[in-house]
């Protein structure tokens, strides 16, 4: 009806049903069709006048007049309202039947079209009439929805239930046909028209009404409409794609396709598709992509890691890390993989395990590491799942290859001489920041190193030599070392180190005051210093031979013995002979052109001091002098007759009785300071055989006390259970065999610290 139509028209009689609604129903229609002509103020007002006229028609309540005004107003409001709220329902109904109808003509992306020309046009108009009819929302919807009625809903919202309950749920299975044709198009390269999809969507989710509350939106009509059948046809798509492409190409290929996939259909939530679908469409396309071929991609991934291919290893972890466990056949592998190379490492430089320098092992067990935990950094984003399969393979070859075969400790022993040779003085030109991060590799290794009680063994020995010694690079990198072992392993670990460091600087001031007491006598005494070593801390032990020193060195530690009693009194000294040392110069040798110094060691000093009194002195002479058992004096003569600074008669003659030394009076050497204190290869490996031999007894106190603490605590216990328990105590220090702890229990039972019950059950005895 048109506007001039409309404003000519009498207003209709207030309480006359079909009269206002024929007055409403051209206003209606003129919003409803052509609002893009405009509807005037007078026309506007005038249906929204007719509105609250007829709402508030008293007649039609049947009271009189004098009837109370604002009772008789709500009654005839609910009344008249109810009429005028079915005449608009039924008026929308038809019109969407009239849509209903055209919309047959159209097919696909015509449809799509027609159905988002007429959805917008549609609820534009239904604002409009929403707020014409903003009276009976008030009042007559208002006081129906209150009551609890279902069925009755503002005029907007009626609007749209009409639009679903009329047109939409008839058309929506070929519109939704048409959206997925035009998303196939765009699938497979084409540009489409995507805002239409968008709308489409956005139309979609306004249907959505909570039938309980009418205030409130919910996504089912568009999650059943939309979402299902949109997740469907991309399974559908891309499980027909992925077959044909995996029978086509190579699996990385594969890989980069079902990436560049994936990210596309993310892109397309972010574009057009409602923020709901992410998840939903993530995992169907996961599964259609990725967990349906899942097989063959971890089928590949020994190829990669075999070839070195990171960056395709990075995107087949990308991929697999979307599904359920699809990364674990891949760490499995990894492991397995690790173990190898670590493996295969070791064997390459272990030819002869007895001559493997201690720096070529620890570098190759380094290497590995350090090339598959770049691996894991920068293919498997740093997880620690991938982290656990890298410290597992290390571990294993750590600890059992072929260097370690048959189960010994050259693992923490090689680790142990390595860490060593770094931190001597010989090992010079390493520049401070370089030792500190060779020292932090050294960590690397030691955290898988098993048996950590070796390790400290050993290294507790070399630093008591480098200490005693004073051969020690630097007195912060010691410290450094400390502080990482008590980070690794606890104060406990550290204790004696720590210690040692003690003991020395206490020797320092010690030695401050001796020089001045010396010099308070007025005696011109020796050169010397002396360190006071406490016996529960340092791994020495006293000299396997009596020893007679010269008279210069005698009466110089009878001094000290002195100033140290007066000092601490009831303390015994013990004198380490073997680890003492010392400088003589030697003044006989013809055409030097100045004196050579010998660094020696106290063996030696007591052997060449004797060719002071004579040229030439035997065997046994030297070893009734000096009272050195066989074992300590042949080491010390050997060195001092290859030096060529003692000559042997008859030449070539092993030390012992029969044997006559001489000086060498023309003795030469590129150095005026000659080191002859040099350990000889006997001593090195008798020193370890005395090293293992103290683990091994060591290992039985630490089982032995375990077990009683493990007791004392439980009173009664399985012996099975206590053999586990054991394990789990000890296992932070070393892998405990059964066997060892077995015979630590019987040893125990043997000394009535436990006792044998019924069941297999051992107890504690107080």
């Amino acid at each position: 009806m048109a506007p001039a139509a409309m404003t000519g028209m009498p207003p209709p009689v207030r309480d006359d049903i079909d009269g206002t609604w024929t007055y409403l129903q051209g206003g209606i229609t003129q919003i409803m069709t052509n609002l893009q002509e405009g509807v005037d103020l007078k026309t506007y007002m005038g249906i929204y006048t007719a509105v609250h006229n007829f709402c508030t028609s008293q007649k039609a309540s049947g009271f009189t007049p004098t009837t109370n005004i604002n009772s008789g107003a709500h009654r005839g409001a609910h009344l008249l309202g109810e009429d005028l709220y079915k005449k608009l329902t039924e008026y929308l109904s038809n019109h969407l039947r009239q849509l209903l109808a055209e919309s047959k003509a159209h097919t696909d992306e015509a449809l799509l079209a027609f159905y988002i020309k007429e959805w917008q046009r549609y609820t534009v108009a239904a604002k409009y009439i929403h707020h014409l009819f903003r009276y009976l929302n008030r009042h007559w919807v208002k006081r129906e929805m209150d009551e609890g009625k279902k069925s009755i809903y503002d005029v907007y919202t009626l609007h749209l239930v009409r639009w679903r309950d009329v047109l939409f749920q008839e058309v929506s299975t070929r519109v939704m046909s048409a959206v997925l044709k035009l998303v196939e198009k765009q699938r497979n390269g084409e540009t489409i028209e995507y805002n239409q999809i968008k709308q489409v969507v956005d139309s979609f989710v306004s249907l959505g009404l909570d039938e309980g509350d009418s205030s409130k939106t919910t996504l089912d009509v568009y999650r059943y409409s939309f979402e299902r059948p949109f997740l469907e046809e991309t399974k559908t798509f891309y499980q027909n794609e992925s077959k044909q492409f995996v029978a086509e190409n190579s699996v990385v290929e594969y890989m980069k396709k079902a990436e560049a996939r994936l990210e596309e259909e993310e892109e397309r939530v972010k574009i057009y598709l409602h923020p709901d679908i992410g998840i939903p469409l993530k995992k169907a396309c996961n599964q259609v992509l990725i967990a349906e071929h899942s097989s063959i991609l971890r089928d590949e991934f020994q190829v990669l890691l075999d070839n070195d291919r990171e960056e395709d290893m990075a995107r087949m972890y990308s991929l697999l890390s979307r599904i359920p466990d699809g990364l674990e056949p891949l760490r499995s592998k990894f492991e397995a993989h690790v173990r190898k190379a670590g493996l295969a490492a070791v064997a390459k430089v272990a030819a002869d395990a007895d001559k493997l320098e201690p720096k070529v092992y620890v570098d190759a067990l380094l290497e590995i590491h350090t090339q598959y935990q770049g691996l894991v950094k920068r293919a498997f984003n740093d997880e620690p799942e991938f982290t656990r399969s890298l410290d597992n393979a290390c571990r294993e070859f750590v600890n059992r290859n072929e260097v370690c075969k048959s189960g010994s400790n050259k693992s923490p022993e090689l680790l142990a001489k390595y860490t060593d040779f770094l931190l001597r003085k010989s090992s010079t030109g390493v520049e401070e920041t370089e030792l500190e991060n060779t020292l932090t590799q050294i960590m690397t290794v030691f955290k898988y190193i098993e048996d950590k009680d070796v390790f400290q063994k050993f290294y507790s020995r070399m630093l008591a030599r480098r200490l005693v010694h004073s051969n020690s690079s630097s007195d912060d990198a010691e410290t450094s070392m400390i502080s990482k072992l008590k980070e690794a392993c606890g104060f406990e670990y550290t204790n004696k180190l720590q210690r040692m460091f003690q003991d020395m600087q206490i020797s320092k001031d010690l030695n401050n005051g001796f020089k001045e007491h010396v010099q308070g006598l007025g005696i011109k005494g020796l050169d010397s210093s002396y360190s006071i070593l406490g016996t529960g801390f340092w791994p020495l032990t006293a000299p396997g031979t009596t020893f007679n020193p010269p008279e210069e060195i005698s009466s110089d530690c009878d001094r000290f013995t002195r100033f140290y009693r007066n000092k601490h009194e009831g303390r015994k000294l013990t004198w380490l002979w073997q680890l003492c040392k010392g400088e003589v110069k030697a003044n006989y040798i013809r055409n030097a052109k100045m004196p050579y110094t010998f660094q020696v060691s106290i063996y030696q000093m007591a052997i060449l001091l004797l060719f002071n009194e004579k040229d030439k002195n035997t065997y046994d002479e030297i070893m009734s002098t000096t009272q050195l058992n066989s074992e300590s004096l042949d080491p010390s003569l050997g060195i001092l007759v290859k030096a060529k600074v003692l000559s042997a008669s008859p030449e070539g003659e092993k030390p012992g009785s029969g044997v006559t030394y001489a000086l060498n009076y023309d003795f030469k050497h590129k150095k005026f300071r000659v080191n002859l204190n040099v350990g000889m290869k006997s001593e090195t490996k008798q020193e370890e055989v005395e090293t293992n031999k103290t683990i091994e007894e060591d290992r039985k106190l630490l089982l032995q006390s375990a077990i009683v603490r493990i007791m004392k605590a439980r009173k009664r216990m399985k012996h099975q259970q206590l053999v586990s328990e054991t394990i789990n105590q000890i296992r932070q220090r070393f892998v405990p065999k059964v066997g060892d702890i077995k015979k630590c229990i019987e040893i125990l039972l043997d000394k009535e610290y436990l006792e044998r019950l019924d069941d297999d059950d051992l107890g504690y005895l107080a």
